[in-house]
């Protein structure tokens, strides 16, 4: 049996541009997936005390789509509370989009 090393890896071999978020299961949580589990390439988890979204390239939280399916206001600071964690680079775009990154160079157009 043959052991790999670090320095046998190929960095392109390590490169993803997946992201994703993990949200505490509730009622609001439930929502944001049923409304992302729409979008092309999102897959949503469902595990017994959190739902997680993963997908390749970015995922766009759209503020006011998110609200019409809660029936309320809810803003982009509702959703950092909602989330529980994220993995990518997250940029607040403007007041009602949220979009998370797997790709960081594509982030940098945003960064000032």
């Amino acid at each position: 049996m043959s052991t790999q090393t670090f320095n046998d890896l190929n960095r392109q071999d390590t490169i993803s541009h997946k992201c994703g978020v993990t949200m505490n299961d509730s009622a609001d949580a439930r929502v944001i997936a049923e409304v992302m589990e729409e979008k092309p390439g999102v897959e949503v988890l469902n595990y017994p005390a959190m739902i997680r979204l993963d997908t390749e390239g970015r995922l766009t939280f759209d503020m006011v789509e998110l609200s019409e399916a809660l029936g309320r206001t809810f803003t982009a600071y509702d959703f950092e509370v909602v989330m529980s964690t994220h993995y990518g680079r997250m940029v607040m775009i403007d007041e009602d989009t949220v979009v998370i990154f797997g790709d960081m160079d594509e982030a940098l157009q945003y960064e000032e």
